[in-house]
């Protein structure tokens, strides 16, 4: 035995009666045995030059492409000062502050988090918890079906389908039902809405900007569901709310989303932060945890944890979640750059991106074999019909640099021809007419 493992022969002799086998192999029987005592490959030890090398060599493989694709993640302008502030040594190993008299800079950041998400959405509360948008809103949906206690509930088929998967499997394995509103030329379907809903739903899912960058109007919602008492999740593109109506001036009560369009780098797809804020009503039902600040006993500012309505904190029966650990670096990445851009930097970013993405929209669709499918205002993802064969396209595009669009035809095979582009503030006019005469080319 090794004298790190505490547990003794005897120990170890209970255990396996327990568990009814006679030696510890036997926990191992179901691996086939052609897989047991073969050699690994492994290389030999390295120098620390040899592996900067070695590591070097790998990145190389990377093709660095510009992209003009979205769908949920985008590509904005990260200030360098970011990164060297979060590598500073009390933030890289940020965890969660279980001990709040030595991690009152932690406390901080997430307490100015929050603030930040409240801010922008409007709601009272936020918490600090959620790993992604798509998650946060599978949460969203757990926590209403939990306060209404209802099983079954409502999603916009314009939400993206990356988020819908998402929400089905949490909802597969918590036996709830997810039904859907129909889509009517590119936005949800109001009188499917109004058609649909009854007390059985506890609410309904919608995104804004929706899946096609489509911004939808929700003035409605809120009245239809008051008639069943069912609660109002918006997903939101959190940077887009500098600009546009903010989740509470529609009423909603829980607003979600992904938090990586606040300067997170795209980093081949994570780790991003997903944010949840809801009303002071349902505080109490907020999944993760919650910082406060106060004053502590001789009257200096003092941060702490508020409310934690996790499986660990409370008595699991009563918990809807047992989401636990904490983005706690992200959502310091997310304060820092909100608060180097600031309100106007935050919204001359949105206005460059929407600018850019409008001008890509433009210019594309006055090339012969590209239309339009939608005529309605959108954000920084547009919806671009072609009779080209959209493989072609993308291939095309690889081989100049950059990273084309999404065709709907991954979700929905009848809108194969369907293009989903997007563009950013990081996106110059260049950039765009090499994208636009390439396909003019085509």
């Amino acid at each position: 035995m090794f004298k790190y493992l505490p547990h003794t022969e005897e120990d170890i002799k209970q255990m396996l009666e327990v568990i009814g086998i006679n030696s510890l192999d036997d926990l191992f029987s179901e691996i086939p045995s052609e897989l047991l005592g073969r050699e690994v490959d492994l290389p030999a030890s390295h120098s620390e030059l040899e592996i900067h090398q070695r590591f070097a060599e790998l990145a190389a493989k990377n093709k660095i492409l510009t992209p003009f694709v979205g769908a949920g993640a985008y590509d904005h302008y990260t200030p360098s000062v970011i990164n060297h502030i979060i590598q500073r040594q009390e933030f890289l190993t940020a965890y969660t502050p279980y001990q709040p008299e030595i991690s009152q800079g932690t406390l901080q950041y997430i307490f100015e988090y929050q603030s930040i998400i409240c801010e922008l959405t409007g709601m009272h509360v936020s918490n600090a918890s959620m790993y992604d948008g798509a998650t946060a809103t599978a949460e969203a949906m757990f926590m209403a079906t939990h306060v209404r206690k209802r099983n079954k509930i409502l999603i916009s088929k314009t939400v993206n389908p990356n988020i819908i998967k998402v929400v089905e499997t949490y909802a597969l394995y918590k036996g709830l039902t997810v039904d859907f509103i129909e889509e009517d030329n590119g936005i949800t379907s109001v009188e499917d809405f109004k058609a649909k809903n009854s007390q059985e739903y506890a609410g309904i899912i919608v995104q804004n900007p929706n899946f096609y960058g489509i911004v939808e109007d929700y003035s409605m919602y809120r009245s239809i569901l008051d008639e069943t008492k069912g609660l109002f999740i918006m997903n939101h593109d959190i940077s887009a709310l500098s600009i546009l109506k903010t989740p509470a001036k529609y009423g909603v009560d829980i607003a979600v989303g992904d938090g990586q369009t606040l300067g997170i780098p795209l980093s081949f797809g994570g780790p991003y932060i997903g944010y949840m804020a809801t009303t002071k009503k349902l505080m109490r039902k907020l999944p993760g945890r919650i910082c406060g600040v106060t004053e502590d006993t001789e009257g200096k500012r003092a941060y702490v944890l508020t409310l934690q309505a996790r499986e660990q904190h409370i008595r699991r029966e009563k918990a809807n979640s047992n989401i636990c650990s904490n983005q706690s670096l992200i959502a310091l990445f997310v304060t820092v750059y909100t608060a180097i851009m600031g309100k106007q930097g935050i919204k001359e970013a949105q206005i460059n991106s929407v600018n850019a993405t409008h001008y890509l929209y433009e210019e594309i669709t006055k090339l012969p074999k590209f239309s339009k499918v939608y005529d309605h205002d959108f954000f920084k993802d547009c919806l671009i019909e072609t009779t080209l064969d959209p493989e072609v396209i993308n291939n095309e595009l690889y081989k100049e640099g950059i990273l084309g669009p999404l065709s709907l035809g991954k979700y929905d095979e009848s809108k194969k021809q369907m293009l989903l582009f997007s563009a950013t503030e990081k996106r110059t006019k260049k950039e765009i007419d090499k994208l636009v005469s390439i396909l003019g080319a085509l």
